[in-house]
């Protein structure tokens, strides 16, 4: 048995070198393809049924990127030592390809369609992420599946004062942009990043700069596809019309939803009824005997209310909702709503609002993260709930799904770049934007609401961040085109494009594109931006009409944190046999201890509710570490009792002799019924034996002499 592989090669701009491999692995897929740089390598394998299920009307795509422990010579962690559902991360992964695969299929095929990627060999210096886009589309160049790509994504970084693709993990860490940009060979479709407060201007050059490497990517695998001999693709019908049909709800329907949308009304529900009256209306107008299919007339009717809502603000350059393209809608919000929590907010734009918490965690709240690629914790974490009332819905509450986790990191990533570096914040940091109401970008409104809730919290933040998702109606055929600020759930659903940007008002901080259009221009995206920048500088001046800084302390219920930096030696000390000392002193004081051994020293985190646990505590670790000094004068506790004297434990793990000719100044005979065990006793430290290290005491040392007896005259 042999086998044909055929390969590709891809040179980036600073000659490192992708390849792409297929015919070796994977035969029985569509299309599959290995992808390898460095020792990072991905499989991708892609099955599309030849037939839709009946009654479908859209693509049934399912993207799942996993990483196999294997690959970097790990056993997963847990009860059964194998991979699991997904992780956020590969989540977070699987929706970076899905955002760019799914809106290049054509609009009319719907077959069931899987798309596997796994991380079979890891690179730890390789971010596989920046590959795994090209491996799916690669798979869908050497299938017959209808494709109108191909596409790829590379990561984009600016290190150092330079821009680089696809970076490594060690010069990452370095970068004040990091950004996945996804596109075609003619225009950019996905982007998604964060940045360190960074102009509209140099976030435009970034992805400009990544597009020409993916150009050369989009090449490679047109070459592939036609060493392949993959460029004829299936044929298919999945779409059945009445173009009769069609025209007919066209003509009865179009200007009468034309004026639905023009009438400008406020309310979500209001538009819903309109348009759906305008719909039924037809209906009615059939007859009962009219033998028309009513699925079909409501896709058709959706095309009709899309093109009357789209060329409406094309033609009146006015929203659904009556606002101007660029206007904000009302913007109200509260802290401290929740007076139980560490922090909180409420964040209310138009008909979306959020209710974010803050809480403040010790260390042992870090959340663990068990990786093929990364092993460590994480002390910043943000949770997005999307509960169905919050579109007056009913729907069973499954658990956060993958918008949910692509939302929360989405703020998460914005938020992050003001936070104190973690050597200045020993707390760990959980925020939970519970949406209430949604009606457009409810994760920009949780970049808002969470700002508001750290600074409500007292955390000390270097700016506020607010958030605002741009929107974009196009006319390929005139040219028009309307770039729309502070996008309503209808203009995201009707436009083509999603764009949201977060940021203080020195710079961006985090980015998310999403574009339904090909060949997006510059000017369109300049002005995108543009618009975004005056719409976010807007919120943030509203939002500082509520809190305009961080709270000069933390509530009266949030745990303080003290921390004690002790002589590495000294770590065994305050843990004691078994813990029994750290376990002693916390069920004394009721604080939280945590010891560390960084840099060779041991640093300790002690957190308390309150101030005279906090004393206490600190006051027992400093007793234990402190260093005996001669002359200094302690309250220690009889240990034991010797014919010669008293062993006093003057502190903590400290004895001492104190000697029978140092407890008073008059001569004692015998140790009998002079000190009892367990008694305090006052005593000075007056000597270290330079041989044995062992401590001399006195007690007479800080007793008054007698006076001396004079005699008689």
């Amino acid at each position: 048995m042999s086998y044909t592989a055929i390969n590709k090669t891809i040179l980036l701009p600073d000659g490192r070198e992708i390849t792409i491999e297929t015919g070796k692995l994977a035969k029985q897929a569509d299309g599959s393809v290995v992808v390898k740089m460095g020792n990072t390598m991905l499989l991708a394998a892609v099955v599309s049924n030849k037939e839709a299920r009946e009654g479908v009307d859209f693509l049934p795509l399912s993207v799942d990127y996993q990483e196999k422990f294997a690959s970097s010579g790990k056993i997963p962690g847990g009860f059964l030592r194998r991979e699991a559902r997904l992780s956020d991360y590969e989540i977070l992964v699987s929706r970076l390809v899905d955002r760019i695969l799914r809106p290049m299929f054509p609009d009319d095929y719907h077959a069931e369609t899987q798309m596997t990627i796994h991380l079979i060999s890891a690179d730890t210096e390789i971010m596989p992420d920046a590959l795994a886009a090209l491996a799916a589309s690669a798979a869908l160049a050497v299938s017959d599946i209808p494709f109108n790509g191909p596409i790829s994504e590379v990561r984009v970084a600016r290190i150092d004062g330079q821009l680089v693709i696809n970076p490594s993990v060690s010069d990452l860490q370095r970068a004040d942009i990091d950004m996945i940009v996804g596109a075609s060979i003619d225009s950019v479709a996905m982007v998604e990043g964060e940045m360190n407060e960074v102009s509209e201007e140099e976030m435009l050059e970034a992805i400009a700069f990544a597009h020409e490497a993916i150009k050369v990517q989009c090449q490679a695998q047109l070459e592939l596809a036609e060493m392949v001999g993959k460029l004829q693709k299936r044929e298919y019908s999945h779409e059945t019309h009445d173009d009769e049909l069609r025209q007919k709800v066209y003509d009865a329907t179009y200007q009468k939803a034309y004026e639905v949308a023009k009438r400008g009304s406020a309310s979500k529900s209001d538009r819903k009824e309109g348009f759906s009256a305008v719909a039924n209306e037809f209906i009615a107008s059939l007859g009962e005997e009219h033998g028309y299919d009513l699925g079909m007339i409501k896709t058709y009717f959706h095309d009709v209310e899309k093109e009357a809502v789209r060329n409406m603000i094309l033609n009146d350059r006015v929203r659904l909702d009556g606002r101007q393209l660029d206007q904000i809608r009302p913007i109200w919000s509260e802290v401290n709503y929740l007076p139980a929590t560490h922090g909180s907010a409420v964040f209310t734009r138009g008909e979306t609002q959020s209710l974010t918490t803050v809480t403040l965690g010790t260390k042992l709240d870090e959340q663990m993260i068990d990786s093929a690629m990364v092993s460590g914790t994480s002390k910043f974490l943000l949770h997005y709930n999307f509960p169905a009332f919050s579109t007056g819905e009913v729907k069973p509450n499954r658990g956060p799904g993958r918008r949910e986790i692509g939302h929360g990191n989405l703020a998460l990533r914005a938020l992050k770049k003001v936070l104190p570096p973690d050597a200045e914040n020993p707390y760990t940091i959980r925020i939970v934007s519970d949406i209430l109401e949604s009606n457009g970008s409810s994760s920009m409104a949780t970049v808002c609401a969470g700002s508001l809730a750290l600074m409500d919290a007292g955390v000390p933040v270097k700016d506020a961040v607010s958030g605002i998702a741009m929107g974009l109606i196009t006319d390929v055929a005139t040219g028009k085109f309307a770039v729309l600020s502070d996008i309503l759930g209808d203009e995201d659903h009707l436009g083509d494009m999603d764009f949201k940007v977060a940021g203080t008002k020195k710079g961006i901080t985090a980015c998310q594109m999403d574009i339904k259009v090909q060949g997006l221009s510059h000017e369109v995206l300049s002005q995108a931006l543009g618009q975004a920048k005056n719409g976010r500088l807007h919120i943030l001046n509203e939002m500082a009409k509520t809190i305009s800084a961080p709270n000069p302390d933390y509530k009266p219920h949030t745990p303080r944190s003290f921390n004690i930096v002790i002589d590495k030696e000294f770590i065994g000390a305050v843990i004691g046999p078994g813990g029994k000392v750290i376990q002693q002193i916390q069920k004394d004081t009721g604080a939280t201890i945590i010891i560390e051994e960084k840099n060779e020293k041991g640093h300790v985190n002690i957190f308390a509710s309150n101030q005279d646990s906090m004393n206490e505590a600190v006051r027992k670790i400093r007793n234990i570490v402190a260093q005996p000094e001669i002359g200094e004068v302690y309250v220690g506790k009889v240990k034991s009792i010797q014919p010669y004297g008293a062993f006093v434990e003057f502190m903590p793990g400290k004895d001492g002799l104190l000697h029978i000719s140092e407890i008073k100044h008059e001569r004692l005979e015998t140790m009998d019924g002079v000190l009892e065990i367990g008694e305090e006793v006052k005593v000075k430290l007056i000597d270290v034996d330079k041989k044995t290290g062992k401590f001399k005491l006195s007690r007479k040392a800080i007793l008054p002499k007698p006076e001396a007896t004079q005699p008689n005259q």
